[in-house]
């Protein structure tokens, strides 16, 4: 997963997985690259009801790869029954910033007004890449143990398990 594929066939899905430590606390990361393809769609909402966070992901050179997002957010809080949920907005290839299409400024305004945090990121450059999904992590943890009873105080904690999270 820490390598740039510069000739990206989009399939119907990609799945990795990926161990990390975030905020000394360890993560497997289940990772299902879904390409974003509509001819695809059909079987979008399946993987949004298994996802535990979502990084939305649009090309800066592409107007409507980011007009996509808007739609795919409102999907998945329409399948996840929810207000909010775990999503981090991602603009990629920011490597390509002479062939911007989606000015900064727009795309601060869609994550501030869906209260989701947003990264310019290159896969090419590996430019904020760790950094969104570390992101979504924190988001995902802080989301579950909103939605999760406290333990019990003698409740023992795994210590290394860590935090399964399926992201897509």
């Amino acid at each position: 997963m820490s390598y740039f594929v510069s000739d990206y066939d989009p399939t119907i899905e990609d799945s990795y997985t990926k161990l990390c430590v975030v905020d000394g606390i360890s993560a497997r990361l289940d990772i299902l690259d879904t390409a974003g393809q509509e001819e695809f769609g059909a079987m979008r909402e399946q993987y949004m009801r298994a996802g535990h966070g979502f990084l939305l992901v649009f090309a800066i050179n592409d107007r409507q790869s980011f007009n996509e997002v808007g739609k795919l957010f409102t999907q998945i809080l329409r399948v996840k029954d929810r207000d909010d949920f775990p999503v981090v907005l991602v603009g990629n290839k920011a490597d390509l910033e002479t062939q911007r299409q989606v000015p900064r400024s727009e795309a601060s305004a869609f994550s501030a007004s869906h209260q989701v945090a947003y990264f310019e990121a290159s896969a090419k450059l590996r430019l904020n890449v760790d950094e969104a999904f570390e992101q979504l992590v924190r988001a995902v943890r802080k989301y579950q143990e909103q939605e999760l009873p406290p333990s019990p105080p003698s409740a023992p904690r795994k210590k290394d398990g860590g935090c399964p999270c399926v992201l897509l």
